[in-house]
């Protein structure tokens, strides 16, 4: 039986998809449930499984296409049908197969030597590579490559003919007159974005053009919560398999500010301001594809343990590209921490329809006045980048430093002051 490979519904507003890598290739046996195939999307990458156990008999789009939804990409044999013909399937393939290589032998026997080489599998030569090969008289196959996806390198051509990578003439060489040396070439690689890349440049733009976007910084003196964590790191990992990181205390700070701030967690939606008694915090995490946010449903009503265990697993399964399409939609507040990879000062742009998002930064020890006098203190920079068409400057800087004045006080947190 013939079994059709589509492309599943993967959320109202995605209509398109691009194929990615196959897992399986045609005549490969697969069993039910087992990953096909890798298709990506603007928000997240996902595995089509095999709907039966059997073969795998036809790819209709190969990786790079783009397919619609409901789309037919290939088709399977079920296991059943593909066992039962086997024996016959493969007698007819072997005897073709033994019958077409006969024929294949005596065309290539009729042709020109230039014929058959030229049929032999090009590499894909690089625009420095090229130059040499025209100078030398050369074409791509005779040389070996040894670049990265079997691209053909200058340096591969030179010490084809007898040149060292270095462009120089190696000494056993005999050449009746020296050429020059070739100037050194600057290369480029064109590389189609993916799904997740074009939507993430397409909701940037779109964040700039529509909303009045402004930033306001504050600094916050983080000693307290480096103490705090210090002091009870052992026994909160040691109970809950997971590090008190300072993200839980950024998500606990910035729901209270949210809560004396409520237009920083509304949104505008046509000529009306939508204000939300709920918290879903989005937190930014790398995925090597891009920036993703999942999102934290009901952030208020989870302990810093669920937080800390929610995005450990949300850091994971966007480095495995396993992330759900649920995860990463709706959000009313997203927190960035870009301290992570050493940025010490940054303005984020708001994901919209959000209307605000915090920045935080890395931790780096400077003098400040405190009581009169100079002390060194572990300073961390926070920035609120912020939709002001909701939201004053008031606002804004009043949220801001509501943030500082919770991470530098945590116990604020639990007694709610």
């Amino acid at each position: 039986m013939v079994v059709e490979l589509k492309i599943p519904s993967v959320g109202e507003s995605i209509t398109e998809v691009e194929i990615g890598e196959w897992l399986k290739a045609e005549g490969d046996r697969t069993e039910k449930d087992e990953n096909l195939v890798v298709i990506e999307t603007e928000k997240v990458t996902f595995e089509l499984a095999a709907p039966v156990s059997g073969i795998v008999t036809k790819v209709l789009k190969k990786k790079g296409a783009v397919a619609s939804v409901g789309e037919v990409i290939g088709y399977m044999e079920a296991a059943e049908a593909a066992t039962e013909g086997a024996p016959k399937v493969a007698a007819k393939k072997a005897e073709k197969s033994e019958e077409e290589h006969k024929e294949e032998t005596r065309r290539e026997e009729r042709k020109e030597p230039e014929e058959r080489v030229s049929k032999a599998e090009k590499p894909r030569v690089m625009p420095a590579a090229q130059r040499v090969l025209a100078e030398r008289g050369l074409r791509p196959e005779e040389v070996r490559p040894s670049g990265p996806g079997g691209r053909l390198l200058k340096e591969d051509v030179l010490r084809h003919v007898g040149r060292g990578p270095d462009g120089r003439e190696k000494e056993q060489a005999q050449t009746p007159a020296r050429t020059p040396e070739l100037p050194s070439q600057r290369e480029e690689e064109v590389v189609a974005m993916s799904p997740m890349r074009r939507r993430i440049a397409q909701r940037l733009v779109e964040a700039q053009q529509t909303a009045a976007l402004l930033t306001t910084f504050n600094e916050i003196d983080m000693a307290a919560v480096m103490s705090l964590r210090e002091k009870h790191q052992v026994r909160f990992q040691d109970k809950y398999q997971v590090k008190l990181g300072f993200m839980s205390f950024f998500v606990k700070a910035a729901i209270d500010a949210l809560k004396l701030v409520p237009q920083v967690n509304a949104e505008i939606r046509g000529n009306d301001i939508v204000y939300r008694n709920y918290f879903d915090i989005g937190v930014a995490v790398g995925s090597g594809r891009g920036l993703v946010v999942p999102v934290l449903r009901h952030a208020e009503r989870m302990s810093f343990a669920e937080i800390e265990l929610a995005i450990a697993d949300f850091v994971r399964r966007a480095q495995e590209s396993k992330l759900k399409l649920e995860e990463l939609e709706g959000g009313t507040f997203t927190i960035s921490n870009g301290g992570i990879y050493g940025s010490l000062l940054s303005t984020p742009i708001v994901n919209p329809p959000q209307s605000g998002i915090l920045g935080m930064h890395a931790i780096q020890e400077r003098p400040v006045a405190r009581e009169g006098g100079v002390v060194v203190r572990p300073m961390m920079y926070v920035a609120l980048t912020y939709d002001h068409r909701i939201i004053d400057g008031r606002e804004a800087v009043t949220f801001l430093r509501r943030i500082k004045e919770t991470i530098e006080d945590p116990a604020r947190v639990l007694l709610e002051v």
